[in-house]
């Protein structure tokens, strides 16, 4: 779905990084930006690197990727001393901090990591021929531990529905985050 020209990205959703598609789609409902996700369906659980995500293969992929100038894209990690980690790498270093700075604030009970050197190399998203560096402006990628994508022992007696509280304060800065990219001076 074609939006602004800030676009959110969401390519391992459905069952496999469960929920990030699902934040992309609200973030992009509530700020108008533009939308790419890929869901996989229930049981299905393929993961393939971020860089095979190819616009030369996706008629999709190339529209938005050239329609869009910054991307934010979600993904999910886990790792047992990282549950309430949140890690922003991707090309934009300038975006990535001001995305920073808005998670902090709605999120004040999990660490924000925006500083590489802190993000396990694997999870960077720098290579350049991940999508989240296609965009003329390249854009932030973000990892999410399962509890703020409201999944995980944490929520089990949780009967609230999606999104949980943690889930909905993660949008809240998100879309604030994108409220900022658009005003003048932003990086």
């Amino acid at each position: 779905m074609l939006g602004s020209r800030v676009g959110v990205m969401a390519y391992h959703g459905g069952d496999l990084e469960v929920g990030t598609d699902q934040i992309a789609d609200l973030v992009a409902e509530r700020t108008g930006a533009s939308l790419y996700a890929v869901r996989q369906p229930e049981g299905m659980r393929h993961h393939l690197p971020s860089k095979r995500f190819r616009p030369e293969h996706s008629e999709r992929l190339a529209a938005f990727v050239h329609h869009v100038d910054v991307v934010i894209t979600l993904h999910g990690f886990g790792r047992r001393s990282m549950f309430r980690s949140v890690l922003l790498g991707g090309g934009n270093r300038g975006l990535a901090g001001l995305v920073a700075a808005s998670l902090r604030r709605t999120l004040p009970g999990y660490e924000v990591i925006d500083d590489l050197d802190d993000i396990p190399q694997e999870l960077r998203g720098v290579h350049p021929h991940n999508p989240v560096n296609l965009p003329r402006e390249q854009g932030v990628q973000i990892e999410l531990p399962p509890r703020v994508r409201g999944n995980g022992p944490f929520w089990n007696s949780w009967d609230g529905g999606f999104p949980t509280p943690h889930t909905e304060r993660l949008v809240d800065g998100l879309v604030a985050a994108i409220d900022a990219i658009r005003a003048p001076g932003a990086p």
